[in-house]
């Protein structure tokens, strides 16, 4: 146990310098899970996000979810989640600096707004031995309603603007799939899980990693720690950092 928490403290740190400029946070969740028969079972979920290293909350949000075991390798399932975000919207503008055309901020708005998001996974897995080996395809659509913001800065003027804007809302489609690995053994009270996922809205735009450790704490209750890297491939003016972050989570089964 020893050797597997100073080989995730090595991970952290090796990856941690991959970049100054990338950002870092905290995430914990809370879920419970009740088991209706062999095959089915439904859940719902909290949770809390930050970012800017540790200084902003970024998102709460709240889920339900119910699955289905198909067959003894494949599982189906569903859910809905309710997403209050903390956004940040900047506009920009192109000006001719000695003579060459370049894009300057217009204005800035930070807002809390709802996200709905809706989703179906089918999830394969195959036991190696002590490995179980895993692959989810998850359709994920998500609604963002209209927002109207009572102002914006203004870089020109170096002050609020006082008009209102209003944010059409949109909604994405994404498909993630995720490969996992897991090391699971009645005698070794963790099971260590390795995975790494893939945000495709084509093209890719953001693949996640994650490593970290389940332990059972009793019959019915799991904690976990894990660390999570999102590289993101987006070429928008909104583009946010790439992030690491340490998760903890709590799982209580019934």
């Amino acid at each position: 146990m020893k050797k597997l928490f100073s080989l995730f403290v090595l991970l952290m740190v090796a990856v941690g310098g991959y970049a100054q400029s990338d950002d870092f946070g905290v995430y914990s969740t809370l879920s419970v899970e009740k088991k209706i028969d062999k095959k089915a079972s439904v859940g719902v979920e909290a949770e809390m996000r930050t970012r800017e290293n540790l200084s902003t909350f970024d998102r709460w949000s709240i889920g339900v979810d119910g699955s289905y075991k198909l067959t003894k390798w494949l599982k189906a399932s569903a859910g809905y989640t309710l997403l209050y975000d903390n956004n940040e919207k900047t506009t920009y503008k192109t000006k001719t600096l000695n003579d060459v055309e370049t894009k300057v901020p217009n204005k800035y708005v930070k807002y809390w707004g709802i996200r709905h998001r809706f989703n179906v996974s089918l999830t394969g897995n195959v036991d190696l031995g002590d490995f179980n080996v895993s692959l989810r395809e998850r359709w994920q659509y998500t609604y963002r309603p209209s927002k109207t913001v009572a102002e914006r800065y203004d870089y020109d003027d170096e002050e609020m603007d006082g008009k209102e804007k209003t944010y059409n809302g949109k909604g994405k489609n994404v498909l993630r799939s995720r490969l996992q690995v897991e090391y699971s053994k009645k005698s070794f009270p963790l099971k260590p899980f390795a995975s790494v996922e893939l945000h495709n809205s084509w093209p890719v735009e953001k693949v996640r990693f994650i490593v970290g450790a389940d332990w059972k704490v009793t019959k019915q209750s799991t904690i976990g720690l894990n660390y999570r890297y999102d590289r993101l491939y987006d070429d928008s003016d909104d583009r946010k950092p790439n992030i690491h972050v340490l998760h903890a989570t709590y799982k209580y089964k019934f």
